[in-house]
């Protein structure tokens, strides 16, 4: 398994990392080749060896683990470890979340969402207007739902939902929640967390249509574009109803094609592109027509693409 990842740091510093990873007899893996670099400072790793770099100390490296953990003491590497933790990446599971939990940390909701009672009696203490854009939304995605928030039981904590029936609203906990609800909240707290010192650069989400009423696509885009105006949102979908709206580009999407084994990604083909632009056809009208296909010129050119950039300077 191998992945590159390029980016660029605060202050438009362009750097890039990238990796792959072997497997070893015994179901054990080791590290092959790992390599990192900003602007012009870089460190490259071949199987537990140090081969470059351009600091003239380094930390001890092995092939068992990833040297940017170690590299993340020094300053020039620093900016990379800080981005890289501060993604997070979901696959929401409402069971996890119904259930009363232990205090947890509440800087970042994990990657099940077991921990939002901690997030949320956060975003309450330190970002009221960030609970109170979840809360709004919450109420948009479920009509019936008008409030939630942490909630103290002895040495647990949970989630309790104010929600309105027959005309007057009751308190239910989190055990008498739908999951459909469950994961509206889930997906609502993964995309507006933070405290104002501590915002996620990056949110990925598995499927936040799941479980979902198709009629909530809308309100669901609504929160994703918004969310999107503070931080990069990646979202993986099946759903036609999510991407039918001409208000989603051409170049908001990536396609995915399984070929030959292997999963690849790329943007919209040229035929794609002009029927959205010229509004033949929404996003969500094409994948239904199985015709929202990826650029194969670039499908090809992404096969001869190197992880690593060769002699680094």
């Amino acid at each position: 398994m191998g992945i590159r990842l390029d980016f660029t740091l605060d202050g438009a510093i362009p750097g890039h990392y990238a990796f792959d990873v072997a497997a070893l007899a015994g179901y054990g893996y080791a590290v092959q080749t790992e390599e990192c670099a900003v602007d012009a400072t870089y460190f490259r790793v071949e199987r537990g060896v140090l081969r470059s770099s351009t600091e003239p100390a380094f930390p001890a490296v092995t092939p068992d683990r990833l040297a940017l953990v170690g590299a993340s003491g020094m300053a020039a590497f620093r900016p990379v470890f800080d981005a890289l933790t501060s993604m997070g990446f979901y696959n929401l599971n409402p069971k996890s979340m119904r259930e009363p939990q232990n205090p947890q940390d509440g800087r970042l909701l994990k990657p099940g969402g077991e921990n939002i009672a901690s997030v949320l009696g956060q975003l309450q203490r330190e970002a009221p207007e960030r609970m109170a854009e979840i809360r709004n939304h919450l109420k948009t995605v479920a009509p019936m739902v008008h409030g939630v928030e942490r909630k103290q039981i002895g040495p647990f904590e949970t989630l309790e939902f104010r929600q309105e029936m027959a005309g007057t609203k009751h308190l239910f906990p989190a055990q008498n929640m739908s999951d459909g609800t469950l994961r509206a909240l889930g997906v609502l707290t993964a995309l507006f967390q933070g405290s104002r010192n501590e915002t996620p650069l990056l949110i990925g989400i598995e499927e936040p249509e799941t479980a979902l009423h198709p009629a909530t696509s809308a309100a669901l885009r609504e929160a994703l574009a918004k969310a999107s105006e503070q931080r990069q949102i990646i979202v993986t979908s099946h759903s036609p109803d999510l991407l039918d709206s001409p208000d989603i580009t051409a170049d908001q999407l990536l396609t995915v094609v399984s070929q030959d084994g292997k999963t690849r990604m790329a943007p919209l083909d040229q035929a794609s592109r002009s029927a959205m632009r010229d509004q033949l056809f929404s996003a969500g009208e094409l994948l239904r027509l199985n015709q929202l296909d990826p650029d194969i010129t670039l499908l090809d050119t992404q096969r001869h693409s190197p992880l690593f950039e060769g002699a680094l300077p």
